[in-house]
């Protein structure tokens, strides 16, 4: 058997940070005891505050209206190159590559036959959706070293539980509403307290099915050669933070353990993106690192120096389940975010059903406006609520940072460059006026608003 290690990748949607690790009040131990023996970054953020986004970013080093993702898979967007893949990487480079859960559905699935899908992007195999698909996949014999990407939809809203509801139910002993705080930027109420604990049940649960596949590994005798990448797609689903530019859209949990540096408990300060896994794996097993990949090696970020490895990250959304054109760029020091296109109510139809968002919408959500551009000082504002794009104190850092984001568009080809970016061919979106993203009233083609012009499906 080669010596090249084994890759798990343990994906989740819509966790955020909301971890033990990470200091909150959620019982994740499994997650804890990775982190404690592993690599815990704590300022990772994805590419793309949006579930396809986000996942092809990962999946191929590179942002989003690069690798063409540019809204949701299962509404008709799709990779420029399926090739370019991390599970088509280790493919080629010898690697038995599983798939399991929705590593591929609503990620970065193509019509018809899932499987052809599936392989196309370097999988051998597609395991059904029992965890003990997966567990007996590590238990079965390997002549040449494993991927198995595994991807779970506890923390996402939808479901057999209804469309606000999670994939656990909380218990009172453990989540009781009275004695719990909703994170900011959610209002303490009744409400979103009861939300959050449902929220929180999920990550239990989430934390205890990857505790069994890592417990699975210990039991094989296969961690030592294995490196663990534990991760989720953007932030929680909640008004305010997931499809947001902020730190509550983009900060996501990074927990890796394994070959490479990334043992020892270390906790790492500088800023990591998703962008950094293709090209962190590839390197790990020797493979050339091509021009087009936008991340870096985070090998360079572990052990006694802590390197940092970026002075900029950058984030964007274009399409989640309505259009919302905005990019961002973030520092050490500062958050810059600008907004693109003609609207700036709210786009009610990016932000799932819940309780906490009907707080919102009674409180006047929907007669709100976004700024055409928000700068914020992560060191006297953490929080990112204090828009100073309009102080005069901090005038030179908005132009300076309106320009660095202008320079990286250009470089990166970024179609707004061009104005609105048309709908894709074969792709739907919902109306920005609506307030649901589940609603039936689906729009083929059209623009600038996505709604007010095309042709309902």
């Amino acid at each position: 058997m080669s010596n090249k290690p084994n890759i798990v990748y343990l994906n989740s949607h819509d966790t955020g940070r909301y971890l033990r690790p990470y200091g909150y009040d959620i019982e994740t131990p499994h997650l804890q005891a990775l982190a404690e023996s592993g690599t815990l970054f704590r300022n990772c953020h994805c590419a793309g505050p949006t579930c396809s986004p986000s996942r092809a970013s990962l999946m191929t080093g590179q942002y989003p209206h690069k690798n063409g993702m540019l809204g949701l898979a299962h509404r008709g967007h799709r990779l420029n190159n399926y090739e370019h893949t991390l599970s088509s990487l280790l493919k080629n480079n010898g690697y038995e590559c599983a798939a399991w859960g929705m590593a591929t559905n609503h990620c970065l699935k193509e019509d018809g036959d899932k499987q052809a899908a599936a392989e196309k992007m370097g999988y051998h195999k597609m395991l059904g959706w029992d965890l003990d698909d997966s567990l007996n996949f590590i238990k079965g014999k390997h002549d040449k070293p494993f991927f198995l990407s595994m991807s779970w939809g506890l923390t996402h809203r939808g479901g057999p539980r209804g469309p606000e509801g999670f994939g656990a139910d909380p218990t009172p002993e453990r989540y009781d509403p009275r004695y719990t705080m909703p994170p900011e930027p959610l209002p303490d109420t009744a409400d979103c307290r009861e939300d959050w604990t449902l929220f929180c049940a999920a990550a239990t649960e989430l934390d205890k099915q990857m505790g069994a596949v890592i417990s699975c590994l210990e039991e094989q005798g296969l961690s030592d050669n294995t490196l663990i990448i534990a991760t989720t797609d953007h932030g929680v689903p909640f008004p305010g933070m997931k499809c947001s530019l902020t730190k509550f859209g983009t900060g996501v949990f990074l927990i890796m353990r394994g070959p490479g540096g990334f043992t020892g408990g270390q906790a790492i300060d500088h800023m990591v993106s998703h962008i950094d896994i293709w090209p962190t794996v590839a390197a790990l097993i020797g493979a050339d690192i091509p021009e087009r990949i936008d991340g870096h090696n985070l090998s360079r970020a572990v052990g006694e120096d802590h390197v940092p490895i970026h002075d900029e990250i950058f984030g964007e959304v274009t399409f989640h389940a309505a259009y919302e054109p905005k990019r961002s760029l973030r520092t050490d020091r500062f958050l810059y975010i600008q907004r693109f296109g003609k609207r700036r109510q709210s786009v009610l139809p990016n932000c799932d059903r819940s309780l906490s968002k009907d707080e919102w919408l009674k409180a006047g959500w929907a007669q709100l406006e976004e700024d055409d551009e928000e700068l914020y000082d992560l060191t006297f504002d953490p929080q990112e609520r204090n828009n100073l794009a309009d102080h005069p104190r901090y005038e030179h850092i908005l132009h300076e940072y309106r320009m660095r984001l202008q320079e990286w568009m250009e470089k990166t080809e970024d179609p707004l460059l061009a104005g609105e970016v048309p709908l894709p061919d074969n792709c739907v979106t919902t109306n920005v006026d609506d307030l649901d993203p589940r609603s039936p009233r689906l729009i083929k083609g059209g623009i600038p608003e996505y709604g007010r012009i095309g042709d309902h499906v």
